[in-house]
Formats: C-alpha cells, structure tokens, sequence
C-alpha cells in the first residue's frame, strides 16, 4: 500500500443520473474568486484566472465549481453587497469572462454553482437607491422601513425600531436622514435586508435565477437563505447579561413564511425545468428537525443546507470570538447527530471550511508537527460520511491560519468591527481581541492561493489585495501536485473513492466507537458491501476495541495516511492515522 491509496480491486459502477440525482456522488469545490488567481495583475482575483487553474480541479477530481459572489458590488462585504445580479463586478472581468469560464467548465465535465444572495442587497443597488427616495417611492416596502420609536426623536440612541443588533456589530438599524426612518440590516449598514413578504420582491429575486440558469449554471448556493421571512411586527429580542442588544434571531430565523417562501422558489424557477440542478442553502442556527423539512425532496425545498452546529462547538460563553478547544467527542456526536437525523428523508452537505470559516487543519488539527496527517485525517472523516462534500480553495493542498501580526493585516468587515466596538466600547485590551482574530476571523480562508514558491505564491504579479501567508514556500499546490505523497494526492484519493464505491455515496451511516474520546470510527453499508473508516483525531497514538472484530480481519485496505505497509484493522492506531477498509458482508 503507498503512503495515498490503494482503491479496491473490484467496485460497483458509479451511480447513473437516471436513478438518483447526480450531486448524490459528486464533490464540490469552492472558488473564493478575489483570492484565487489574479490574471490581469491588478492583485486581485478574478474570472480568467480561475479559467487558467481549471487543471488543478480537474485533476483533483471534483464535479462541481461553486463561485463565491461576482456580481457588480461596492465591495462593502467582499461582493455580498450585491448592486447589480446581472452583471459581473469589473475587478472579475465580464460576462464574456463569465460565459467563457462557464463553457470551460462545462466542456471538462463540471458542474458551476452560483452564489445566491438575496436576504439583502447593497444600499448602491437600484432598488434600494428607489427605495430610499422617499416615503412614497414605489419600492419603499420592498425593503424593512420603520419609524423612530415613540417618544424618540430619529438618530439619537434607543430610538431605533427594535433593540436587535447585527452580525457585524452595533444595531441592526440605520437612520435615514431624508424621511426620518430606519431600515433594517442584518449584516452591514451597506446591506439592507430585502422585504420578502412583498411579492414583486420575490417576483423580481425569482426573474434573476431564472435569467442565470437560462444562461447555463447549474445551481445555486443560497446565502442566509433561512433570514428570508421576518416575523413583521419585529419585536424585540431578549439582552443577554453583558450584551449591547437584544437576540432578534428567533423572530428572523426560520420565520414564519419560509418553506412558504423555498416552495414557491422552487416552482418558479426549477419547476419547470428538466434535469436536476443543485440548491443548497446556507442556513445559521438551523436544528436537524428544520433540516428535515427544507430538504425532504417531496417538500421540494433546496437539497441539502450548510448548517453551523460543528463549527460553533469551539465557541465559548462569549460567542465566537471567546474560542475554546472543542472534543473530538463532540465533534463526532454532532456530525452523528445530522447523520441520522437525515437518514430517512434529506441529504448533509459535509464541510470544514468556507469562506466564513477559519481553516481546519490550524482549527480542529496540529499545523505543526502534524500538519500533514491531521489535514488528510480530518479530510478522511469528513468525505465518507453520507452527502454531498465540498472542499474550500486551498482546503485540498492543507493551507493554514494566516499569522496576522497586527490588524492592519486584516481586511474582513465582520472583524474589523468586532475589534472596533470590543476595544473602543467594551473597553478590551488590543492584544486580546486580536488573539481571537487569528484564531476566529473569517480572513483566515480569505488569504490568497498558494500556488507555487514564488512571489506573492504565484497568485499575482501585483501588491495583493491582502497579505499571502509566509508558509507558501512550503505549502503550496506545484509543489504537492507532483508529490504522491501529498495532501493534494490524498484529497484525490478521496474524491476518487467517493466516485467509485456506491456504499460511500449512497450507503447508511452508522457511529461506531462512540464513548472513544480520540477515534472517530464509523461504518457505511449498502446491501453486502461495508466501508469502515477509522480515524485518531489527536497527535497520541490510541488503541481502541471494535465490534465485532474478526470480521475485518481480512478486510481490504483501500486508504490510509501514514506509512507503507499495508494496515490491519488490529485496533491501533498512530497520531493523526486513518484507515479505511471494505468488506463484502456476503
């Protein structure tokens, strides 16, 4: 057995569209485009660059490129402050680019996804500029207008609407000088929330999807897809003890019109197309029950939700910027949890990383000693569980944690206000906000790919639009793609067994091990044929008893990380060893 693979020797055939949906067996990449290669040497990514990199996603073997926002944006939130869905932003070229990247992907075999964000807009898009010109503007109610609250006068503090506060800190409420009114925003003050319970709005969202798919993509990730329905009276929410503003969340989240809202997407813009086309939304706060619903495919909602639960379980009392260690007992409950909680009806997105999360192997792994190991370990237990995986630009070659040395390093909105309000208002010491940063903050994945030991790690010609990380001299994609015994050679693997072994992308999933508190052992069953995936998730060795033991006794090896003797299910295991095995059950 080398250091990557061995496959089996004999497998069934892959999974045909006739007889399930095709997202079923493929594995999605995600491009975060201003940090993926920059062609033009502006220092920043855009379309042509990721076209000139299709070869690195080919060889990895994925179906399926999922592109972060491209659309026409002030930049305000990178692109999720979205002023026009029908045009490319000019820093990532234009529609030309667009079609000829869409075509290029097509003619490779692969799949394109858009990302869909319509919770909110960018306060420059047209008809938020209509909205705000007035009370009587035509399009005022399509965005969440409120006067001051009684007895205040607008502008001065307490007289917003309602006490909620925004992701991105401070309220959730921006004061209109002109009309004396507030609108709402979630997220930044740039982007206001759209009203969903006026139809033309809903109308108008399901026109853009409409004119996208026409044009050839394949699907849609949906941004915040679960904040579309509000509960309208909007009331206040609960302040917590030390909190500036009340917990809105339960009246935004999961509101009352929602599957009213994903239904009726569906209907109008998949209903009466052929084929199937991936939907899967992005859903903060979601609970396996709601999952059950928005992806039971007789609902016809989306088919599969990212959900948070796995990646909140390092955040302490304080919320996500108070990190703490999480177990790699909870990490596998939670994943179990989803696991059998969508095991009649539905289907689990399986992700470490995005562009909103920190990286996995500096989160959950060792980026020293055992950096290599952890990342294909983690990869491993991540892949073989039953749904769709997505990988993140640069999840694939084990890319780290950026050693920001100061906040002039960062550019995200989300932590730099977080560092604003918690040292200005809160009165936090420097050094400690930003020791959460490096950990938490969502620049982390925002870094440039690491393409090759040259300058700028071969990303740009030019100043980049933010700062590379050191390590690119030794981690980076020319290198690991002629290594066979790389990261890069190891996620291959894994894609690759995904594809060929049906019990993989289609079996049931059972937890084996439970109580263990470092191995993550789990068992995929299809009819006779079995797949057993074990995994030590820390940098000891372990030990472990398996059920029933004998009958893997010859089991044939078909992964494993470390080492080049051919593995024995023989109930030890090394720091950061994973092994996978399958049996014929007959």
């Amino acid at each position: 057995m080398t250091d990557v693979t061995l496959l089996p020797t004999a497998v069934p055939p892959r999974t045909t569209a006739e007889e399930d949906p095709w997202w079923r067996s493929a594995v999605v990449y995600q491009v975060y485009p201003q940090s993926f290669a920059d062609a033009d040497g502006d220092g920043i990514g855009d379309l042509r660059g990721i076209s000139q990199h299709l070869d690195h996603l080919e060889e990895l073997g994925v179906d399926v490129i999922w592109l972060s926002p491209i659309y026409a944006s002030p930049g305000d939130d990178n692109g999720y402050d979205i002023s026009d869905y029908q045009q490319i932003d000019p820093i990532y070229g234009t529609l030309d680019d667009f079609d000829q990247l869409l075509a290029d992907i097509h003619s490779r075999g692969m799949k394109l996804v858009m990302d869909l964000v319509v919770n909110h807009t960018s306060d420059e898009h047209p008809w938020f500029v209509e909205s705000a010109s007035g009370p009587d503007s035509p399009k005022r109610d399509w965005y969440w207008w409120r006067a001051p609250r009684e007895g205040f006068a607008g502008g001065e503090p307490g007289a917003e609407p309602n006490n909620w506060g925004s992701f991105f800190s401070g309220s959730a409420w921006q004061y209109d000088q002109s009309s004396g009114e507030y609108f709402l925003h979630l997220f930044s003050r740039k982007q206001p929330d759209l009203n969903w319970e006026n139809p033309e709005v809903r109308g108008a969202v399901y026109d853009m999807m409409n004119w996208w798919l026409d044009r050839g993509v394949d699907g849609f990730r949906m941004d915040v897809v679960n904040l579309l329905s509000k509960v309208p009276s909007l009331p206040d929410g609960v302040v917590a003890p030390g909190a500036l503003y009340g917990d809105g969340f339960p009246f935004y989240a999961q509101g009352p019109r929602i599957h009213e809202f994903l239904q009726e997407m569906h209907e109008r813009v998949f209903g009466h197309r052929e084929g199937a086309f991936l939907t899967v939304g992005e859903m903060p706060g979601v609970t396996v029950e709601d999952a059950q619903l928005f992806t039971d495919p007789s609902r016809r909602e989306v088919d599969m939700v990212f959900q948070f639960e796995h990646v909140g379980l390092d955040h302490g009392p304080g919320g996500k910027w108070d990190p703490r260690s999480a177990s790699v007992r909870d990490l596998k409950e939670s994943f179990a949890r989803w696991q059998d909680g969508l095991a009649e009806a539905g289907w689990n997105s399986l992700y470490w990383n995005n562009h909103d999360q920190p990286r996995v192997v500096s989160r959950f792994g060792d980026d020293g000693e055992h950096w290599r190991e952890s990342a294909t370990a983690l990869a491993t237990v991540l892949h073989l569980q039953r749904g769709t995986p997505y990988i993140y630009q640069g999840e694939e070659i084990g890319m780290t944690n950026m050693p920001f040395a100061d906040i002039t390093g960062f550019r995200d909105i989300e932590s730099l206000n977080h560092y604003a309000e918690a040292v200005q208002l809160r009165g936090v010491a420097p050094d400690a906000v930003l020791a959460a940063l490096r950990i938490m903050s969502r620049d982390n994945a925002r870094t440039p790919f690491q393409w090759a030991a040259e300058p700028n790690a071969g990303f740009t010609t030019a100043e980049p639009w933010i700062p590379v990380n050191p390590n690119f001299d030794r981690i980076n994609a020319d290198a690991q793609r002629r290594d066979p015994k790389s990261v890069f050679a190891y996620y291959q693997a894994l894609v690759a067994l995904r594809h060929s072994e049906r019990a993989i992308s289609h079996g049931s999933f059972q937890l084996l091990l439970r109580e263990h508190p470092t191995v993550f052992a789990y068992l995929r069953t299809l009819e006779a044929r079995q797949v057993l995936v074990l995994a030590n998730l820390v940098g000891t060795a372990a030990t472990y008893e398996l059920p029933e033991a004998e009958a893997w006794e010859d089991a044939e090896p078909v992964l494993g990380n470390i080492g080049a003797n051919v593995p024995r299910v023989d109930g030890r295991l090394g720091p950061w060893e994973a092994q996978v095995f399958v049996r014929d059950a007959r």
